[in-house]
């Protein structure tokens, strides 16, 4: 061991008043935590990572973007309560499930509402997603312009196929909790149970639910395909995130910082959009090379159950005539 001298405990000392100043250098202005619910290697977070990576370059490091994937900051619920009391700066979470704190937000999931991708981009990027981002604004969040891609959802089961509306009857099909969701089920004579995300790959163990519904992007990144046996596309309900930021956070940061970071999350959407809509075409052949059996599906004929239950006059009454309307002018008419 080497002896200790007064020189170099001096030498030590300067050095340690020295790092400080070091690190503080170091250190970024803003430190933004974004916090989701869907798995690190989702193209969400694939893409928010670009986004990280491209901010930290073009604002010379005065802001960095930390990810926090897969619950790791909590439930959904749990994450949207520290980014309204500001313990979250950046949050992604899909409209049907913001809905609780902004009703409105949902219209974007109505069942069987668009028929392609193109439909839903002209929806979301005009004036229905204008509609829907004032409405953040009201809950005092700050809403970026552009949605990510989640894709079109389908009907899986661990006990039979779904062929046709009546295959719905009294089976028992885990849904995120939301109104909306609830109510579409509830219309094909289903009996839906609320169940969050995390804990859906252990409920269809138990079988406390014999089936669920999600995007193909998300039954293969979580792995559903080991407790489903059958999928039916039925493209019931297209799904997406909106990036949501805490609003005392974001009015504190200079105009200039605030433009590099939503330039970079709305132009990366554009990229994530295409890149689930090709990952959703090809995961079909996937799937089933996993084990999971796929059967086609007539969707007008889930529209029109829709239809005859009275689910968009409902939902119409819900969202307002404002909203409905600038929903159908992209969608033409639903009820």
């Amino acid at each position: 061991m080497s002896r200790l001298t007064r020189r170099t405990m001096i030498l030590a000392g300067a050095a340690g008043l020295a790092a400080p100043f070091v690190a503080r250098a170091a250190e970024p202005d803003f430190r933004l935590k974004f916090g989701n619910i869907v798995s690190g290697d989702h193209p969400l977070n694939l893409a928010m990572g670009r986004v990280r990576d491209r901010v930290a370059q073009e604002t010379d490091g005065k802001v960095t973007i930390e990810l926090f994937p897969k619950n790791q900051l909590g439930s959904d619920a749990d994450m949207l309560s520290q980014l309204r009391s500001g313990a979250l700066e950046l949050f992604a979470q899909t409209g049907v499930l913001m809905s609780t704190l902004v009703p409105v937000a949902s219209i974007s999931g109505i069942g069987f509402a668009f028929p392609s991708y193109d439909k839903v981009w002209e929806a979301l990027d005009g004036p229905l997603g204008q509609h829907i981002r004032k409405a953040f604004e009201k809950a005092n969040l700050v809403c970026m312009e552009r949605s990510y891609n989640h894709g079109f959802r389908q009907t899986t089961s661990s006990t039979k196929p779904i062929r046709t509306p009546d295959d719905l009857n009294g089976f028992r099909i885990r849904v995120p909790p939301s109104p909306l969701w609830t109510s579409m089920f509830k219309s094909f004579g289903a009996a839906p149970v609320s169940i969050p995300w995390a804990e859906t790959y252990s409920a269809m163990q138990t079988r406390i639910a014999d089936g669920l519904e999600q995007p193909l992007i998300g039954l293969l990144v979580d792995k559903m395909y080991e407790v489903q046996k059958y999928c039916s596309l039925t493209n019931h309900m297209w799904d997406g995130f909106w990036v949501l930021a805490n609003r005392r956070f974001w009015d504190r940061m200079p105009p200039n910082l605030r433009d590099i970071v939503q330039r970079n999350i709305d132009q990366e959407a554009l990229v994530q959009r295409k890149d689930v809509e090709q990952m959703n075409a090809t995961l079909q052949s996937k799937l089933q090379s996993l084990g999971l059996q796929f059967f086609e599906v007539n969707n007008a004929d889930f529209r029109q159950r829709l239809v005859s239950s009275g689910f968009y006059q409902d939902w119409q009454k819900r969202y307002g005539d404002e909203a409905w309307a600038l929903l159908e002018s992209t969608t033409g008419k639903l009820g």
